[in-house]
């Protein structure tokens, strides 16, 4: 009965050690389950920090974003706007442009009274201005008035090239000439071999001096616009002056003036394109006189 009670009592201490061994299997189960989320969740913040590091170095080394931009070549580089460069960067000495036989011919008492204007820039912008008053006394006198305006337009990426710019502001001062108040018997037409575009236009203005002939002739080459502006009148009685001669004499001195600008910047004159037909369209515009047009003059 003894040896009974010992057996048991061996029994009951195999049962306990085999449960303080599946309790110590339990606990070391436990703590392996809570360790390998904490060591994954190590891993990956340590994996995540290698990622961000990684991707600083190569903004750092790239200068910017790692992903490329710009011109899409691989070079991540950012592409900068360009504009191609005006043509002509220089103005000719306005005063100087035309011939001594040309403005005889024009301005005949005047020609040596050119007047140069005021500018503060001569490299965009400049005219030169002559008057001529031919005084036959009693039997009248014979009034000429000539003012050539330089305006050149540097490209810029904000507001386009020299030339698009040129182009507007020609259009600009066709339509100016077309529609000065009190004008009659206004006409345009396309000046051949004269720049790059070119447009006399024409007309009668009555004023309290007698009748004057007005001819305007804008002419564009590449980023440079030419406006000649040449008027005649017959005073005190004096017959008025033909119309078409003052135009053909007003033509020839804007092509000659256009072919200063190549010169000036030490270039031959460009092949001149066929001109462009004037617009028909008037605009509104200042009254015209016997100094220059607002158009030209305002740019000085």
């Amino acid at each position: 009965m003894q040896r009974a009670a010992v057996q048991q009592d061996g029994r009951r201490d195999r049962d306990e050690r085999n449960a303080q061994r599946r309790a110590g299997r339990l606990r070391r189960g436990l703590v392996c389950a809570a360790v390998v989320p904490a060591v994954a969740l190590f891993a990956a913040a340590c994996s995540s920090d290698s990622g961000s590091g990684s991707g600083d170095t190569a903004q750092q080394k790239g200068g910017g974003s790692a992903a490329p931009t710009g011109s899409g070549d691989g070079t991540g580089a950012e592409a900068s706007p360009t504009v191609q460069a005006a043509k002509y960067q220089k103005l000719p000495e306005p005063c100087a442009v035309l011939s001594k036989k040309t403005l005889t011919a024009l301005v005949p008492k005047g020609a040596k009274s050119g007047k140069k204007g005021s500018s503060d820039d001569t490299a965009s912008r400049g005219s030169c201005s002559w008057s001529s008053l031919d005084n036959n006394g009693v039997k009248g006198s014979q009034f000429r008035w000539l003012n050539i305006s330089f305006l050149r337009f540097d490209s810029d990426t904000s507001r386009g090239t020299g030339e698009k710019q040129a182009e507007a502001y020609y259009a600009s001062q066709v339509q100016d000439a077309q529609s000065v108040s009190g004008a009659k018997n206004t006409k345009s037409e396309p000046v051949a071999a004269t720049g790059d575009q070119a447009t006399v236009v024409h007309y009668d203005l009555k004023k309290k001096e007698g009748a004057f002939r007005q001819q305007t002739v804008v002419v564009r080459a590449a980023n440079v616009v030419v406006t000649l502006d040449y008027n005649g009148a017959g005073l005190a009685g004096e017959k008025t002056p033909d119309a078409d001669a003052l135009t053909k004499s007003a033509e020839k001195a804007a092509k000659e003036a256009t072919a200063s600008v190549a010169t000036a910047n030490g270039a031959a004159p460009a092949p001149s394109s066929p001109a462009a037909t004037p617009s028909k369209k008037p605009s509104k515009s200042p009254s015209a006189s016997a100094s220059p047009s607002k158009s030209s003059a305002k740019k000085d």
